[in-house]
């Protein structure tokens, strides 16, 4: 499977770094952590976190997790995000990058 990308602030991911594992607030309220692909990545930003200052994003090797990614479609968007059912171990973060801003003030990735 393709790398899979997840947004995040550059703290709580250096926290997460810290104890080895991530569990952001949507494991325990979803059941899940919300991932994209790289082509959804700056759309995703943009829907999502256009006013957040501190996001990194955070690229994920799928065979370096325990659980299985899922790639689903949960909200009827009519596009498939992926999706693992359990904490991130962060030694399965194979990179972190910046995202950058256009002139208009999107994000591009």
């Amino acid at each position: 499977m393709e790398r899979i990308f997840h947004l995040v602030s550059a703290p709580e991911w250096q926290a997460a770094c810290e104890v080895g594992r991530y569990a952001p607030e949507s494991l325990a309220t979803e059941g899940f952590v919300h991932f994209s692909f790289a082509h959804q990545v700056a759309s995703t930003a943009n829907d999502l976190y256009r006013e957040r200052p501190d996001l990194i994003v955070v690229e994920v090797d799928p065979a370096l997790l325990e659980e299985a990614v899922v790639v689903e479609d949960l909200y009827a968007m009519n596009e498939v995000f992926p999706h693992v059912y359990g904490p991130i171990p962060t030694c399965a973060a194979v990179a972190t990058h910046d995202l950058a801003r256009t002139a208009d003030g999107d994000f591009a990735f």
